[in-house]
Formats: C-alpha cells, sequence, structure tokens
C-alpha cells in the first residue's frame, strides 16, 4: 500500500488519493449482470455465476476503459435505512421479501442471485479491491461520502439515476451511467443533465423528490411530472424557493400547482433527507489503491477453482497488473 492511500476515520478525510478515484455501486452493477449474462454460465457443481463472472468482466472492462488510481466496490449494509423508513414509511416497501425487527428487512432478490453475492465478496477481497459497507446506509450514502472526501476526479458507475445529484463539473465528478452493459456507458456531466433534465447534479435531487419514483415508493407531489419539475426549478431556483412561491401570491404558480405543492407540505419537509445522499457515513479506514497484484492468492486460486471464474478473473487479473 502507497503512503497517504488510506482513509482517516479520525480527520474524516481521504488523504493522497489526488487521482481519479472511481465508486461502483456495487448491487445495480450485479444485478445488471445477472440479468445480462445467460444463467447457463455456472460452477463445476452446477451453480449458476452469472452475475459473479458478468460483474468481474465488467470491472476488467471499466478499469480498462477508464483507468482509475483507486477503486471502490460500495455496498448495502443496509439496503432500506430504517431512518429513512421512519420518515417516508413507503420507502423501497414493494420490494421488501421479509421484515426483521432486529436488523435490516430482506430485499426480494432471485433466488439464484442471492447465493452468488457471498461470492462476490469474497473474490473481491481476494483481489484487493477496497469492498465498503456501513451499517445503517446504503451504498448511495458511501459513494455520497467518498465523493465528499475526495481530492481529485470521482467517476460512479450506477444504473441508479438517484446519483445524478453528485454530478459536479467544477470538482469533475461524473456518473457512468450503463446502456448496455458497461462497454456502452452515459458519461453523464451537467451538460448531460441541463439537456436531459433541464437541472444540474445539485438540482436533480429536487427534480427527483417533486417528481417522485415509484422504483423506490417515493410518492412526489401530485401532478407534478418530471417536465413540471424541472419548469418549476428553473423559475425558482430549488426547493426553498418553490415553497416560498407558494407563500408569494404575486408568483406565477397556478392556482392548482399552489395548491398541490402546499398539501404535499409534510411530505416535502422530510423527503430531501430520504433523498438526497448522505456524506457523513462514518467510513472504515481502507486502502482505496487499485491493486496491482491479488492480496489472498491462495484464496483467489480457491475460489476461482471452486466456483469456475477462468477466463473472467484471468483477464481482470491481467488488466489489473498492466
Amino acid at each position: 500500500m502507497r503512503s497517504g492511500d488510506r482513509l482517516s476515520v479520525a480527520c474524516g478525510m481521504m488523504r493522497g488519493v489526488t487521482g481519479r478515484l472511481m465508486l461502483l455501486d456495487t448491487a445495480s452493477l450485479y444485478f445488471r449482470a445477472y440479468f445480462g449474462v445467460p444463467e447457463s454460465v455456472r460452477a463445476p457443481d452446477g451453480t449458476p455465476v452469472n452475475a459473479v463472472r458478468g460483474l468481474l468482466d465488467f470491472i476488467d472492462r471499466l478499469v480498462k476503459d477508464h483507468r482509475p488510481d483507486a477503486l471502490v466496490a460500495c455496498m448495502d449494509a443496509d439496503w432500506r435505512p430504517q431512518w429513512r423508513v421512519e420518515l417516508i414509511p413507503s420507502y423501497k416497501a414493494h420490494r421488501v421479501a421479509e421484515e426483521h425487527a432486529a436488523g435490516p428487512d430482506e430485499e426480494e432478490v432471485p433466488d439464484t442471485l442471492s447465493p452468488q453475492v457471498p461470492v462476490i465478496e469474497a473474490v473481491l477481497d481476494a483481489v484487493g479491491i477496497a469492498r465498503v459497507g456501513v451499517a445503517g446506509y446504503e451504498a448511495d450514502d458511501v459513494i455520497g461520502t467518498f465523493t465528499a472526501r475526495a481530492e481529485g476526479p470521482v467517476d460512479i458507475v450506477t444504473g441508479d439515476r438517484d446519483l445524478y445529484q453528485l454530478v459536479d463539473d467544477t470538482r469533475g465528478v461524473r456518473v457512468l451511467y450503463p446502456l448496455k452493459g458497461v462497454g456502452t456507458l452515459q458519461l453523464t456531466d451537467e451538460a448531460v443533465l441541463r439537456a436531459k433534465y433541464g437541472v444540474d447534479g445539485k438540482g436533480y435531487a429536487d427534480l427527483a423528490l417533486l417528481r417522485g419514483d415509484p422504483s423506490d415508493g417515493l410518492p412526489g407531489v401530485p401532478g407534478v411530472g418530471e417536465k413540471t419539475a424541472a419548469k418549476l426549478l428553473t423559475e425558482y431556483g430549488d426547493l426553498a424557493g418553490i415553497l416560498a412561491a407558494v407563500e408569494d401570491r404575486r408568483s406565477k404558480l397556478t392556482p392548482t400547482q399552489r395548491r398541490r405543492l402546499d398539501e404535499a407540505r409534510p411530505y416535502l419537509a422530510v423527503a430531501p433527507k430520504v433523498v438526497r445522499v448522505a456524506d457523513d457515513v462514518p467510513l472504515p479506514e481502507v486502502s482505496t489503491a487499485l491493486p496491482r497484484a491479488p492480496r489472498d492468492p491462495a484464496a483467489l486460486e480457491a475460489l476461482a477453482a471452486r466456483w469456475g471464474l477462468g477466463g473472467s478473473l484471468e483477464r481482470l487479473l491481467t488488466t489489473l497488473g498492466a
């Protein structure tokens, strides 16, 4: 490990990583791998490993194409944090497979994907790719905190548009959004956001909470879709400006918009905390340096044989060592 390539909990800063940091929304990527790679890709004992091998191929391609100096696989230690549910009970409620009073609820995941997740974690650890999840937080929050503390440019790889809120041209923060696998990525900067949504990165969270998102159980403001939300933000700047316009009878809000926004005040009071990713997660001390050689060669060899990781793992190791 190179000097300085550690995250200090005490000072809350990432020191020494001034090159390009790549942050993986790992679950988003292995879900895409699972659905994009045939289930006929199996281990010697017949167990599907399509998500495992697909994710390794994704990482190989990302490192080849974008050459990050540091890499972190960010994990969902809690995919539905209780503090978000307390604010908006419908948050991701439709995706709960089983509730657990003493810990995180169990997410509905395909039967043949769940057993592959521990294999993915073990392989990442043996390769030496930093893997970070923090109890009580989603991967988005881990990504948000790493991004806030980074000293150099950041590439966030995700299929989740929620992370568009972190895009920041002045800091070199962009989202690499997979359109087809990871070979075809939308390099999302502020120009892309303005062209597509009419807002910049900071405005995207306000747009998302106004519009709502059924996939996350966020109701939004009734009658306010994406285009209307963008127009309101263009006119009034941000959520606070929109709410001030509700109070100002001279504003250009239509009577229906004024009424709907006024009725949605209880939701709008809590939605920002739910929708905006955290940037103050207590991250563990971890090396973010891109590994040049496996951290645990013996464990990796055993994993490769047990799960038949073959060319996917070999290609990744060759790329990392180049």
